[in-house]
Order: structure tokens, then sequence, then C-alpha cells
């Protein structure tokens, strides 16, 4: 039914194989188009389009250690390490 097709990268030129198996995932799925850029190509797009997310430290106000937290930390509200907030999270279920 299907076959492995060799194909080259629309970004760094080198040949890559289009399998059958992925070929017969992309008739499942209803993709009509044959991939256009190899697996290292497709990841490297994938990660320059992912922003980098500033992370910001702060003292856990449950046990006193560092928390590593993806926002700026308020004076007002508390913040807890992923240890301290997954307790947390455990107990009010």
């Amino acid at each position: 039914m299907y076959e492995d097709k060799t194909l080259v990268c629309k970004d760094c030129g080198n040949e890559f194989v289009f399998t059958a198996g992925e070929q017969e995932f992309y008739a499942e799925k209803g993709f009509t188009n044959e991939p256009q850029r190899c697996k290292a190509c497709r990841d490297a797009r994938k990660q320059a389009s992912k922003a980098e997310r500033q992370t910001y430290t702060a003292t856990c106000a449950s046990c006193g250690g560092e928390a590593v937290i993806p926002f700026k930390p308020r004076e007002d509200r508390p913040v807890y390490c992923s240890e301290c907030f997954a307790k947390m999270k455990e107990q009010q279920y």
C-alpha cells in the first residue's frame, strides 16, 4: 500500500525518509501534503517559535525554601515552591 519515500528538506536541503508508517498516519489524520522539512529542521522551527519564559525567584511562604515562578511576585500575595503548592492542592481535594 504505502512505500517509503525519500524527500528533500526545504530548509537544509538534506534528504529524509517519509516512511510508509508516517504516510499512513498522515492519511488517517486527513493530511494531504507531504512533510517539507526533516525532523531536525521541524524541531528547530518549533523551538524557535517558543519564547523563552522569564522566571523569578522568591521565598516559599510555607517552607522558606527557594521558589522559581513564571510571574513577578507581589508583597501582598504568598508564593509557594512546587512541592508546597502540590501539597496544598492535594489537601483541597
